[in-house]
């Protein structure tokens, strides 16, 4: 096992807990690629030295303690450039890695299908690309450590023009990847299903819920990153509906950015669903930091603004600080403080009846009796339509499509241009975008 020495910077008037606790995860990503953290350091500045962040004297005083520990490699928590990781590694003696590359190298070890290992090996290289300043002594020696899980480093000339021409070719093949998940996507909406997308902090709980909730057998452990690869079950609701549940890979602050764009495939399955189930690990310190960073991915993936039902987890582990209520809230002990939302163990079963309703509540909600007018050749509309409606009456009108449906709550802004009157005028809610289809009408005779 490799020894690691973790390495933190507090800034100006940023609050030393804060760095503390991101050190803390720091270990844990750190245990989760198989390393012994020996010791974690907080070096206070006003900025960050352009080259070695830290300093030279605290360079100097850790490269001393790499000598006495033995340690193996140096995990800075802030992202390094080129220049500070080669200055950095001449310091030190050792091997350095920043906080992206550590999260990069658990993604490589972790990924186990081949559209997985295509993603993390496009964010490795892109990751790497700008990195190649004095790699190529450590990189044409490679070993087993921690950051050297790379894609194949041995068969690359690492030279920027050949990494450019494979990432080329990795985007490429990804794009076929998309393509092929799109068309899944389409045979599951002509079913007439929907999705709900399972999202959340890394070890949040989300797959040990699937498990919970379908029977999944998706693989859980007590490490960060655990599930990489998306799952899809089906589930029953207690309306006995049904819904496809998609388990994610999770989220965490400061994802890299190669990442996101990496994952692209796969996180097309929380762009793509029609809803969100955010797990929230409820025991953890840090819930709500942990619970903005998630929003904050989401809203780069522009998926923020899907219905969304917040789950938070892990009351099993609060027994003693927390208690039920009846109205479904819980109080903390000695406290008159109460949170609202669905409160779940999904280790032990503790409130899954009661999510079960709540998400058949988000999913299939009450409905209002519409008359709307369908151009012909719009079948995209009466796909989204179809799994949450029940169409009373339709009728084929020529180039429009009659029907009576009862619209769904989140579906009334799509759906609110394409609305009629019984006489079949448009609403005055709606009237441009009714005139803009008879417009579209007339053209089409023409």
């Amino acid at each position: 096992m490799e020894k690691a020495l973790l390495v933190g910077l507090q800034l100006g008037h940023e609050k030393r807990w804060i760095v503390e606790d991101s050190l803390e995860e720091l270990a844990r990503l750190a245990d989760t690629a198989g390393a012994q953290v020996v010791d974690a350091i907080i070096q206070h500045r006003p900025r960050r030295d352009p080259v070695f962040l830290i300093g030279p004297g605290k360079a100097a005083q850790i490269g001393e303690l790499c000598r006495r520990w033995d340690v193996d490699i140096v995990i800075f928590n802030d992202d390094l450039s080129p220049v500070q990781m080669q200055h950095l590694e001449e310091a030190l003696s050792t091997r350095v890695i920043d906080r992206t590359g550590l999260i990069l190298d658990i993604f490589a070890r972790r990924a186990r299908t081949s559209e997985g290992k295509l993603q993390v090996e496009l964010a490795q290289l892109q990751y790497l690309l700008p990195h190649l300043i004095g790699k190529g002594k450590s990189l044409s020696q490679l070993g087993g450590g921690i950051g050297t899980k790379g894609p194949g480093e041995t068969q690359l000339e690492l030279d920027r023009r050949r990494i450019r021409r494979r990432i080329h070719k990795l985007e490429q093949d990804l794009k076929r990847v998309r393509k092929t998940r799109a068309l899944h996507r389409d045979r599951r909406r002509a079913v007439s299903i929907p999705t709900v997308a399972i999202v959340g902090y890394t070890n949040a709980g989300k797959s040990t819920l699937l498990n919970t909730l379908t029977q999944a057998n998706v693989l859980v452990e007590d490490k960060l990153f655990a599930t990489l690869d998306p799952t899809v079950r089906k589930l029953k609701l207690s309306s006995m509906h049904e819904v496809l549940m998609s388990d994610t890979v999770g989220f965490i602050q400061r994802l890299p950015h190669p990442l996101i764009a990496a994952f692209k495939a796969t996180l097309e399955e929380v762009v793509e669903s029609d809803f969100l189930l955010h797990i929230i690990d409820f025991s953890h310190p840090q819930m709500e930091i942990q619970r903005a960073a998630v929003q904050k991915v989401l809203a780069e993936l522009g998926a923020d603004k899907k219905p969304q039902l917040e789950v938070y987890n892990k009351l099993d582990l609060l027994a003693d600080q927390a208690v039920c209520q009846p109205n479904g809230k819980i109080r903390f002990r000695g406290s008159d403080n109460q949170a609202s939302g669905v409160f779940i163990s999904a280790l032990c079963g503790h409130g899954i009846p009661d999510l079960i309703k709540r998400m058949d509540a988000m999913v299939f909600p009450p409905n209002e009796r519409w008359n709307l007018l369908i151009p012909v050749g719009r079948e995209d509309l009466l796909a989204r339509l179809y799994p949450f409606s029940v169409v009373r009456k339709l009728e084929n009108q020529g180039r429009f499509i009659r029907l009576e449906a009862e619209v769904p709550k989140h579906l009334s802004e799509a759906f609110s241009l394409f609305r009629i009157d019984e006489t079949g005028q448009g609403k005055s809610l709606s009237q441009e975008g009714f005139r803009a289809q008879r417009l579209l009408e007339k053209a089409g005779r023409g």
